[in-house]
């Protein structure tokens, strides 16, 4: 499936997208604070590709052309958390070249409509780290509403705290 929005195009991964992916998610500021580790390789986007980008609902964000992030529905067992049945998990991340610009809101809201109007789901939930206030705004700019506060651990066994956001349709 591929949604068209006002400033982006949202589409499934390729693999040759690999080598673009590896160029934007090796940024330090994207990935730890997204929840996954900087890409070491064009070999691990590809990978990447081939593996989490392949599941269902899950799209590359593109600008002209230039796939700059990700959106997408986690469904369990995929998701950070378990939010109750028939309930799925909002993902998504832009490069840090294209951020102020509304994209990580503007793709969201494709998937949100989906999600709701297509797909049959009545509640979304979302989370993200207490120091990034960016995708907190981004929450809000979407309606998502305060859940819960939670500690969780990354993937290198740091632990942190998360705020959930919860939108229903």
């Amino acid at each position: 499936m591929i949604f068209k929005t006002a400033n982006l195009t949202l589409r499934p991964w390729k693999e040759e997208d690999a080598e673009c992916l590896y160029h934007f998610a090796k940024n330090p500021n994207v990935g730890p604070i997204a929840g996954w580790p900087p890409h070491e390789s064009v070999d691990d986007s590809l990978n990447i590709i081939k593996t989490v980008f392949a599941k269902k609902e899950t799209y590359a964000v593109v600008k002209d052309n230039i796939p700059i992030g990700c959106a997408g529905l986690l469904f369990h067992p995929d998701t950070n958390h378990w939010w109750g049945e028939g309930a799925v998990e909002l993902g998504y991340w832009i490069a840090e070249e294209h951020w102020g610009n509304g994209y990580a809101a503007e793709a969201s809201k494709a998937i949100i409509d989906h999600a709701f109007n297509d797909l049959g789901i009545s509640q979304i939930y979302a989370s993200y780290r207490t120091e990034n206030t960016q995708s907190k705004r981004v929450l809000e700019k979407l309606g998502f509403k305060y859940y819960s506060k939670m500690t969780n651990e990354n993937y290198m066994h740091e632990f942190f705290t998360e705020i959930a956001m919860k939108l229903e349709k």
